[in-house]
């Protein structure tokens, strides 16, 4: 399959149709950027809460930190109330920096679906297409939504569902082939997604259960999505980016080696500690419980693991994990991987026996 010509959501041109998912405290800002680097043809930011947003909570906007150099970017909105989506939504496209809104009814997190908002807009449709509704008349960027085939089998018909979101405004649907009730877990459903493909005029993003280039490449072209969003198979992997792209022209990708891992992880690190300096500034007053570099290396602890996934000694690490505290600790973990690595290599590879020396 040759690489394909950039594509287009109502306008604003992506160039790879491989994407990076929004994942909770996950697609951070300095992540976010590292998988444009690598390829992404579009990020999302974390699950925001619009009703955050609308109070004006500076914890909230942060999460919607941005730079130019992950654009094209999605501000990736939750909710339950259409007024207050689009009051949110108003908002952000006032504040700048984004290329479209998308308006989370996929999240299975329990807590998020009692509230009525994430997956729990697919229980009540009605309220879904009055988001977007609400949303589509308050904003002039790109709005899309990301969703699932259903809150389970026996729940309502996803084309149905995905036609009306259609009509009521959308100008594109992302769609994880799992039900809510499924979660992450079991195969993907990638029939499904080729079906509302079919049925449907805007551009259909596929998701669901893609680690690797040949993965991304084969959903792409047996269900006929415009794109593919890549979600927990990029974490600690933003590479995975550029061997799809590689994939795609039908070259050979050579995966990252220790070191490139250890160098785009303290990038990863580092770019937190730029953050969360910056929202110690944001913030009228600081409430922060750690300093930035404290905050920062604790929030790195979810995505160190990931790097170094596959390698000898990660369960070492991961027992370490709850005494880091600075990002000196996290490059000392990472150094003793390493060390570890080499005396293992050494190990297996003892070089050429030597006459003793005389004595």
């Amino acid at each position: 399959m040759s690489a394909p010509a950039p594509w287009q959501i109502r306008g604003l041109q992506i160039d790879s149709p491989v994407i990076l998912a929004p994942m909770a405290a996950y697609t951070d800002l300095p992540f976010r950027r590292l998988c444009r680097q690598m390829g992404a043809g579009l990020v999302y930011t974390e699950l925001t809460s619009v009703d955050g947003l609308v109070r004006d909570s500076a914890a909230t906007w942060h999460l919607l930190a941005t730079d130019s150099a992950e654009r094209p970017v999605a501000a990736h909105l939750y909710g339950h109330d259409p007024e207050t989506f689009a009051r949110a939504a108003a908002m952000v496209e006032a504040r700048g920096g984004f290329d479209l809104i998308d308006i989370n009814a996929g999240c299975p997190v329990p807590k998020v679906v009692r509230r009525g908002a994430g997956a729990g807009l697919l229980k009540e449709p009605e309220r879904l297409y009055a988001v977007v509704r609400a949303v589509r008349a308050a904003v002039a960027l790109p709005v899309t939504v990301k969703t699932r085939i259903g809150m389970s089998e026996h729940g309502a018909p996803i084309l149905e569902i995905a036609r009306a979101i259609e009509e009521a405004g959308a100008d594109a649907l992302a769609l994880h082939a799992r039900f809510t009730s499924a979660r992450h877990a079991g195969p993907a459903d990638w029939d499904r997604i080729a079906e509302v493909k079919r049925a449907l005029h805007i551009p259909v993003i596929g998701n669901g259960g893609i680690r690797t280039p040949e993965e991304a490449v084969a959903r792409l072209r047996e269900s006929g999505a415009d794109a593919v969003m890549i979600g927990r198979g990029a974490l600690g992997n933003p590479w995975l980016f550029d061997g799809c792209a590689a994939a795609l022209r039908g070259d050979s990708w050579t995966p990252p080696t220790f070191e490139d891992r250890r160098a785009v992880a303290l990038e990863h690190l580092h770019g937190l500690v730029r953050l969360a300096r910056d929202e110690v500034a944001f913030r009228k007053r600081s409430r922060a419980r750690f300093d930035p570099e404290t905050a920062a290396a604790r929030r790195f602890r979810g995505h160190l693991i990931h790097y170094f996934l596959g390698f000898r000694g990660v369960k070492e690490m991961k027992r370490r994990l709850n005494d880091v505290r600075s990002p000196a600790d996290i490059a000392e973990l990472i150094a003793a991987l390493g060390a570890a690595l080499i005396s293992e290599c050494d190990a297996a590879n003892p070089g050429p026996d030597l006459p003793m020396p005389a004595s």
